[in-house]
């Protein structure tokens, strides 16, 4: 768990940087031919290391929350069409690009979080 703190602590210093980057980032990678399976499998796959490893953290309740959060997400993604998935993507990196500083920010926070609560 200690490396999607990392990983998110810096995606976030790019979405705090440049918000424009990541929306035409997110516009981009949803055009590409895997990017929902990706979407799925990454949020499963995340999901369940937050989960079995919980215990293994300083907060275990908290990250049994993300887990259980990431998983069901992805369930949800799976249920969601892949043209609409695409479409949301598209219509919400240009909608919350004013958004995406401050979730940067807590994003930013949070990736933080998961290092210190793994350490």
């Amino acid at each position: 768990m200690t490396f999607f703190g990392v990983l998110m602590a810096v995606l976030s210093i790019v979405m705090l940087v440049s918000p424009t980057y990541w929306s035409e980032g997110i516009i981009q990678f949803s055009k590409k031919p895997y990017f929902h399976v990706f979407e799925i499998l990454s949020r499963l796959f995340s999901g369940l290391i937050f989960i079995i490893f919980s215990d293994q953290t300083a907060y275990p309740v908290i990250m049994k929350v993300v887990g259980y959060l990431l998983v069901s997400v992805s369930v949800v993604l799976s249920l969601t069409p892949v043209a609409r998935h695409k479409q949301f993507a598209v219509w919400s990196s240009q909608k919350f690009i004013k958004i995406f500083r401050p979730a940067g920010l807590l994003s930013f926070m949070f990736g933080v979080f998961l290092i210190y609560a793994t350490l």
